[in-house]
């Protein structure tokens, strides 16, 4: 347990932060985004301070939060954090406070601003809960901001898209809520009426039939699956997407999708391994057809964030791919592919949002020769987008390679097929890239003005972690693979799956 209970303020910073905007004066609008800033960074410092204590070789659960909250029940406020999802808390804590200053609200700022604060305290919950009744709280919270943020300040389409996004979760929540009770009562069962939604627990003691666990699994899967999205789950992202405001699509894409994959691995993979194991030819070929999928409907788009949201289709595809692949290295790309995806998508979705204030258009065909009239603009676009495509030296290279190399040790067609997906990348966001930015502007196109100092600035911290984490990624590896180990070695101990030998490095190859 942590002297400091430094999770627990990570949640509850900007959930206080969303009740202190909410009650701010009208009359004082110039104080909402300075106080609403503020509070993002100083979360995002909480996250920093929990990188730096992270113990690099612990395996297990590190600056534990434990307090008894409805003991008849068995729950508890029940937090901690592992290399699965230590990057993930600190991502979160980048990306709000860049989405804050990337881009502003045309109309009903206070309100605006109190639903990204309590957006964040939902997902910074969901990421750290170890109690099954807490992360479902969690997990619920975070529908709530986003489906307000995307029909009140979002475009055309925006209440379709809201809707739809509401009704696509909040299904897939349904079938999450049944499988936490069933398994938390059949866990009591067999623990002499004992009740605990205690995950860690649950994991290391349960004892399901295989038949009973697969439909367990399954319910947990439907709602993470729906999240991430994974086809034909999927339908709802690109309206969603598309008609989010920027800040909007910036947190969807960059972490809130995370979620999805993300759950599979902490409550899917961990709770039920032997499911998991049984399921895993499907979600491995659902992934696959995501990624080739994904890739060839971005490739039709003609809008710039169309092509964005459907290239997230096939990038947490791979994430899929590697989760299910169950070595050491498609899992560990795996993790480290969802801190690369939040960056990269993050950026430029940012990016495209500057495009729209400035030409008031997503459509590719109404921009042309940007590089012309803005070239430092289409350079950090080009930086950004190279990190998508997995270029060799960028941080989308790392995680990709990993996953693939890893697939290929114990699902090695679908790693081969999956492979055509990194073409296709290319294909789609290069081509974008030459339509957009390539050519002579267009009359509309000749004044577009170059990126500000301001937005140079919100950007620069993305450039410099893709940058980085291609060059040198080793400080995330160290931290992220001891969890994976432990989290394959479960799966060893409860089933008979058996890692192989080259995977873990005990091979001769």
């Amino acid at each position: 347990m942590n002297a400091f209970p430094i999770l627990t303020a990570i949640i509850v910073l900007p959930a206080l932060g969303a009740l202190v905007v909410a009650l701010m004066p009208k009359s004082r609008p110039e104080l909402l985004r300075p106080v609403a800033v503020a509070i993002t960074v100083a979360e995002l410092a909480l996250t920093v301070s929990v990188l730096a204590s992270f113990e690099t070789a612990d395996a297990g659960f590190q600056l534990r939060s434990f307090h008894i909250w409805i003991a008849q029940w068995g729950i508890a406020w029940n937090l901690g954090v592992d290399g699965i999802s230590l990057f993930l808390v600190v991502l979160t804590g980048l990306l709000f406070p860049l989405a804050l200053l990337g881009a502003d609200p045309h109309h009903d700022v206070k309100p605006y601003l109190a639903w990204i604060l309590l957006l964040e305290a939902g997902l910074m919950g969901s990421f750290l809960s170890l109690d099954l009744f807490l992360f479902f709280i969690f997990f619920e919270i975070v529908l709530v901001p986003m489906y307000f943020l995307i029909g009140g300040w979002g475009y055309a389409d925006r209440v379709y898209a809201a809707i739809k996004f509401f009704l696509f979760t909040m299904t897939g929540s349904a079938f999450m809520l049944v499988g936490i009770l069933s398994t938390v009562f059949l866990y009591a069962q067999q623990n002499g009426g004992r009740l605990t939604f205690d995950v860690v627990d649950i994991a290391q003691h349960a004892n399901f039939a295989s038949t009973t666990a697969r439909w367990l699994f399954a319910s947990f899967a439907v709602a993470f699956a729906v999240k991430v999205p994974i086809f034909p789950l999927h339908t709802w992202l690109p309206h969603a997407h598309t008609q989010a405001p920027t800040a909007g699509s910036v947190i969807l894409a960059g972490v809130m999708l995370k979620l999805g994959t993300y759950g599979l691995l902490r409550f899917g993979l961990y709770l039920f391994p032997e499911a998991s194991r049984w399921f895993a030819p499907a979600l491995l070929t659902l992934g696959v057809i995501g990624i080739t999928y994904g890739a060839i409907v971005a490739t039709m788009q003609k809008d710039l964030k169309q092509v964005i949201a459907y290239s997230s289709v096939a990038h947490l595809g791979f994430i899929v791919l590697g989760t299910f692949a169950l070595t050491r290295q498609s899992m560990t790309g795996g993790v480290l592919q969802m801190v690369n995806h939040g960056l990269s998508t993050g950026a430029l979705f940012l990016l495209v949002g500057f495009i729209v204030e400035r030409r008031h258009t997503r459509e590719i065909s109404a921009l042309n020769g940007l590089q012309k009239v803005a070239p430092i603009f289409a350079a950090v676009f080009t930086m950004v987008m190279l990190s998508s495509i997995a270029v060799p030296g960028l941080n989308g290279f790392v995680g990709e390679f990993l996953i693939l190399i890893g697939t290929f040790l114990t699902a090695r067609w679908w790693a081969v097929v999956a492979c055509t997906g990194v073409i296709l990348a290319a294909l789609y966001l290069l081509w974008a890239y030459q339509r957009v930015f390539h050519g002579e502007p267009s009359e509309e196109n000749r004044h577009f003005p170059e990126l500000h100092w301001k937005e140079g600035l919100v950007l620069a911290p993305l450039v410099a972690v893709i940058v980085f984490i291609g060059v040198y990624p080793k400080p995330m590896l160290d931290r992220i693979q001891p969890s994976v180990d432990r989290l394959i070695a479960h799966v060893q101990d409860k089933t008979d799956y058996v890692e192989p030998p080259v995977a873990s490095g005990s091979g001769n190859g």
